[in-house]
């Protein structure tokens, strides 16, 4: 399990630019004009994680194997496509497949590479998308508040249900809100998520900076920050043309590059480590000497479940699951020694997975 984002922009943030770094290939045109990108790009690319090397290190595997994570290069969406203006039907359409939306806004300043909006100004242009993005939300909810009325007065409980959240957000949304500021209890978490309502989905907010802002951010940068505070949303600071100067570079090239350019990490990997937060995700892992592997999984997951993310028989016929920590694991030299020193723990249906963890499933075929 991994999981898709959706890269959304206006033209000519860097979307396309940020895309081809970050899945290391040029199947996105970046071109300087809107639309250059018409069908959305998928890239799926490894996570990186400094722990798994550890322990297949350790574990003597034969074989690394990274979870992995979706980048959807969307095209870029202009005023008006709530209506079908540009590509806005398309747009929409494919926004609605992805868990999690990387907003990419310009916030660096190049005459050469023109704005769709002939200024510089991310916040006008996240309140563009947004604002489109929700009048595409009213649109759909007013629609799907007709289809119920049939059995509504059926007194059929789904539709029941679906009209009440249906409602919830509309009220939301006429007020300017967008739909994931609506309070949702338990019992209605599955039915609001089938909603596939647009503003609904959590949004990371990607400062596209110049390359000498790329340590320490820009004024447009500290903007976003503080919208995204406000929002309870995510942000990074990137640099598009750093990424891509990177994604040609072999991997101790790079590591020079970056640590010349003052940062510690690369833009991939704090993109992705901001998108687990902001999606609550985890990893554990599976070691053994032919395979040392990686899964994403929630936050809190019960042992069956996280065993299930492997083989749907390991869910059904689970019995335990022997865990060990990753920091006991490297600490003890491996399973041996933590079993030997009290730290591999038998837990069971009701463990909530941590990160880390290392993980072997008992269970019966």
């Amino acid at each position: 399990m991994g999981f898709r984002m959706g890269i959304i922009g206006l033209p000519n943030v860097g979307k396309s630019t940020l895309f081809n770094a970050l899945t290391k290939t040029a199947i996105a045109q970046a071109e300087n004009f809107p639309f250059c990108t018409i069908e959305p790009n998928v890239g799926d690319v490894a996570v990186p994680d400094e722990r798994l090397l550890r322990l297949a290190e350790i574990a003597g595997s034969e074989k690394i194997i990274p979870t992995r994570m979706t980048f959807v290069d969307i095209a870029g969406l202009v005023k008006g496509a709530s209506k079908g203006e540009g590509l806005g039907n398309q747009f929409l359409a494919n926004i609605r497949e992805v868990e999690a939306v990387a907003h990419v806004l310009r916030c660096f300043d190049d005459d050469e590479v023109s704005h769709v909006e002939g200024r510089v100004d991310p916040i006008s242009d996240a309140e563009t998308i947004e604002t489109e993005l929700m009048l595409a939300d009213i649109e759909s909810i007013e629609k799907r508040l007709d289809g119920l009325l049939r059995k509504l007065r059926g007194g059929d409980k789904d539709a029941i249900q679906q009209d009440r959240l249906l409602k919830d957000a509309l009220s939301v949304l006429e007020k300017g809100q967008p739909a994931r500021t609506v309070f949702v209890n338990d019992e209605d978490t599955r039915t609001w998520k089938n909603l596939q309502l647009l503003t609904n989905k959590p949004i990371l907010y990607v400062c596209n900076v110049g390359e000498d802002e790329a340590v320490n951010g820009n004024s447009h940068s500290d903007d976003v920050l503080q919208l995204a505070t406000k929002q309870g949303a995510g942000t990074v600071v990137i640099s598009a043309k750093i990424e891509e100067e990177i994604s040609q570079l072999e991997t101790k090239e790079a590591d020079l590059f970056l640590n010349e350019m003052g940062l510690a990490k690369a833009g991939l990997d704090r993109l992705i480590h901001a998108g687990y937060a902001l999606l609550g995700l985890a990893t554990y892992f599976t070691a053994g000497p032919k395979e040392t592997r990686a899964w994403t999984v929630n936050k809190g997951i019960h042992a069956p479940k996280a065993a299930g993310v492997i083989h749907g028989d390991f869910e059904r016929g689970f019995i335990r699951a022997e865990t060990i920590s990753y920091n006991d694991y490297i600490l003890h030299s491996g399973e041996q020694g933590a079993k030997e020193a009290g730290k591999m723990r038998v837990e069971g249906k009701t463990y909530a997975v941590q990160d880390g963890d290392v993980l072997h499933f008992l269970f019966n075929a």
